[in-house]
């Protein structure tokens, strides 16, 4: 699946709605890091590169939200696909 700019914009924005959900916080840092997720205490947190491009933050989101678990959650079969293709290695 080919996704243009303005789609990938939307996509980050429906995942960091759907990680929101799912009671992960996602943030944006700056830093020589690629992001993921991770738990600090007993809070969820997705940290993503700032200077990343936008598909490489889509990437990263997606990835975490496969960590998390989205096998039980209601997902749009668009953004199912994304988070799939988005994540195969």
């Amino acid at each position: 699946m080919k996704l243009k700019e303005k789609e990938f914009e939307i996509v980050l924005q429906d995942l960091k709605s759907l990680a929101n959900q799912m009671g992960a916080k996602v943030r944006f840092e700056r830093g020589d890091f690629k992001g993921g997720y991770c738990l600090v205490k007993d809070s969820k947190i997705v940290v993503i590169n700032k200077l990343s491009n936008l598909q490489r933050k889509v990437v990263t989101l997606a990835a975490a939200l496969r960590e998390l678990g989205i096998d039980e959650v209601y997902l749009t079969p668009k953004l199912r696909e994304v988070i799939e293709e988005m994540t195969e290695n």
